[in-house]
């Protein structure tokens, strides 16, 4: 589909130590007098499993290394005790990854008040998951109203992230940090989410059409089962942002992934970026694992991206 740069009103557009286990990369010094650019920031892992901070934090350097975008990431794996962040607290465009909190507020707010999901929103939020269908997400963005995704977004201390305004759920200040905390709601029990919310979430995004299962599952285990959504949006300043959320867990897996880029000159340079990390990532959490191929990498948008105000 074609590139959007319309309001929603014109319509549907188409197109242990810390320190230890840093590596810093080395600054880059400038030519001119008085001239210096600052290191780019660490990527920084712990562990409970002995040498894997280490080797995580330097591969995913290495992955990084040469590429132009802007990344922030996080990884949690509750089976090995380890974290990983990038960035974690820099705000990013969510474009359609704010459809999982979308779908999460909805759940919250039906949890509140005592009733299940009718057949109107099921339709609605299994468009917006497993197609990423834009007209359905702002349908439940409007009938839930900012007040109510303020809400929840409280309750799961996600503090940073800014819901969009004026109906432009895409523009969604996001940071890597509450996308972690986010996904930890999905995937451990908790008193914000029921147990049953958990599970639907991530049956819809174990679900997301061949077309948009790029990303996060690159080099995933083929072992695992895989949730995932992703969201991509070009804009006039830091060209595409490019994003992907993803969750795997059965049979011994228990951890989730954000990557979150801008700055990218094209789509598939983002994608190849997440790719990259996401493929050394599986394989230092699990190296005797055989890679699954059931992840899809595409050359074009096969959504609608969100809406944005006219020239931004």
């Amino acid at each position: 589909m074609g590139r959007e740069g319309m309001s929603p009103r014109t319509g549907r557009a188409v197109a242990a130590a810390v320190v230890a286990c840093a590596v810093v990369p080395t600054a880059v010094v400038g030519t001119g007098a008085g001239s210096a650019a600052a290191a780019a920031p660490a990527v920084v892992c712990t562990s409970g499993k002995a040498g894997l901070a280490a080797k995580l934090s330097g591969d995913i350097t290495t992955a990084l290394r040469g590429r132009t975008a802007t990344v922030a990431l996080s990884l949690r794996d509750r089976r090995t005790k380890t974290v990983c962040t990038l960035r974690p607290d820099q705000r990013f465009d969510s474009a359609s990854t704010v459809k999982v909190t979308v779908l999460a507020t909805l759940l919250w707010d039906n949890k509140k008040r005592n009733r299940y999901l009718t057949a109107r929103e099921v339709k609605l939020a299994t468009a917006m998951i497993t197609k990423s269908d834009n007209d359905a997400t702002t349908q439940l963005w409007r009938q839930l109203g900012v007040a109510k995704v303020k809400g929840f977004l409280k309750a799961a201390k996600m503090t940073r992230t800014v819901p969009g305004s004026d109906g432009y759920w895409g523009l969604t200040q996001i940071t890597a940090a509450d996308e972690q905390k986010l996904l930890d709601l999905v995937t451990a029990k908790n008193s914000v989410l029921s147990d049953n919310s958990r599970a639907y979430i991530l049956k819809l995004m174990n679900q997301v059409v061949a077309s948009q299962r790029w990303g996060t599952p690159a080099g995933a285990p083929r072992s695992a089962t895989v949730h995932v959504k992703n969201g991509w949006l070009p804009r006039a300043t830091h060209g595409w942002r490019v994003h992907s959320l993803g969750a795997f867990t059965g049979k011994g897996h228990d951890y989730s992934l954000t990557v979150l880029t801008q700055d990218n000159g094209t789509m598939n340079a983002g994608v190849a970026t997440i790719e990259a990390v996401a493929r050394v990532i599986h394989r230092d959490l699990d190296p005797a694992a055989t890679a699954s191929g059931t992840h899809t990498t595409t050359r074009t948008p096969q959504e609608a991206v969100p809406a944005v105000p006219p020239g931004t």
